[in-house]
């Protein structure tokens, strides 16, 4: 049984943290924004054997033995799982169905605290495609970095999706196939991805009616609940964190790649494992090029000194009822096992206090705790 005192500060976490959707700190604008948590090595998680508290859920997320569902059933639901790490380059493969339907979104998502950001979106309303696309430093004023890609049947088999980001290129792959390239040369003027990402996944209504007009042409709405519900499944997921250390810290406010610092580690210092530059060429024709992609994909998605919860939920900020100015991330003497887990790295050595707590939002306190005193 917990101790009175650790329940107590635990369920006031549980309330503080149900109300954080963004962080308000961009190291654009700040030197002063809180260092992030390095994944700093490879896991592999299996969602069929349930959840793992080195991701945090937002919504209703739920596990069975084909994995993690993320269903939309109604107006606003928006499931989403979110890692406590960061990678600063690294490799993420996620194993999935898509969910179906005219409208839902389901979404694979690399974001930094200064809104570089890497994305794979399949479209509940064609099971043969998927969006691959990419944002650096929350630059929206534009819509023309997206590409529709091949997936055949996303939505009735699992296939895996990876997404293999380095300094010199990111590669978006289905199926063990590279299906685009992008280098610093052939992105945007400054909007090549490069600090340190946490991983997110989820699914959305994107044709959700009060969304904006655009918003539900681009994802082939309008959505009709009654025709829901509507599930994503996450099988499984695999990250390599192509840095190591603790933490990463951004050293300026340039938002450049080499200006990251990591703490006890070295920027690219896991790498060794990292793909060899792939030659354009090499690569199959996308199926269509530069879709457009509106504005209203979350109203604070264009804010360039906000970090969004959720990057294209369609929520305000008039909703938000707190803000937080750091992400929960791994308490000290405590790590994150191959599996994603998060559990002391010692047990003896461990003390829980609520000074630890307070490092934590509420989800991850109550599954430390439940990890530390072994509660069923």
């Amino acid at each position: 049984m917990f101790p009175r005192s650790i329940l107590t500060v635990a369920s006031l976490l549980c309330q503080w943290a149900a109300a954080q959707t963004y962080s308000s700190c961009n190291p654009l604008y700040s030197t002063d924004c809180p260092a992030d948590t390095a994944l700093g090595k490879s896991i592999s998680v299996d969602f069929t054997q349930g959840s793992v508290n080195s991701f945090t859920a937002s919504g209703t997320v739920t596990y069975d033995s084909s994995g993690a569902q993320f269903t939309i059933a109604k107006s606003g639901d928006a499931p989403t799982l979110t890692s406590v790490f960061y990678i600063m380059f690294g490799k993420v493969s996620i194993t999935m169905k898509a969910a179906p339907g005219a409208g839902i979104v389901s979404s694979l998502v690399l974001q930094s605290d200064d809104l570089d950001e890497i994305d794979m979106e399949w479209l509940g309303a064609d099971g043969t495609e998927v969006q691959t696309n990419y944002f650096g430093k929350g630059d929206v004023t534009t819509y023309n970095r997206g590409a529709f890609n091949p997936a055949a049947n996303n939505q009735n088999e699992f296939i895996t999706y990876t997404v293999e980001w380095t300094a010199t290129q990111i590669t978006w792959s289905v199926g063990g196939t590279i299906v685009r390239v992008l280098t610093p040369a052939t992105a945007d003027t400054n909007q090549y991805p490069q600090t340190p990402m946490q991983v997110k996944f989820g699914a959305w209504s994107g044709g959700d009616p009060s969304n904006a007009a655009g918003t539900i042409a681009w994802a082939r709405g309008p959505t009709d609940y009654a025709d829901g519900p509507f599930t994503m499944v996450v099988q499984s997921v695999a990250v390599t964190d192509y840095s190591t250390g603790t933490q990463y810290k951004y050293g300026d406010t340039t938002g450049d790649w080499e200006s990251i610092e990591s703490v006890g580690g070295k920027i690219n210092g896991n790498s060794g494992g990292a793909a060899s530059s792939v030659a354009s060429a090499d690569v199959p024709a996308m199926t269509s090029a530069s879709p457009s992609i509106p504005a209203g994909l979350g109203s604070t998605h264009g804010s360039t000194s906000t970090l969004t919860g959720w990057p294209w939920v369609a929520t305000t900020l008039s909703t938000v009822t707190g803000t937080s100015t750091s992400v929960a991330g791994v308490p000290s003497g405590w790590i994150i096992t191959s599996s994603g887990k998060i559990v002391p790295a010692s047990s003896a050595a461990v003390h829980l206090t609520s000074f630890n707590l307070l490092l934590l939002s509420g989800p991850i306190a109550f599954a430390l705790l439940a990890t530390f005193y072994r509660w069923p």
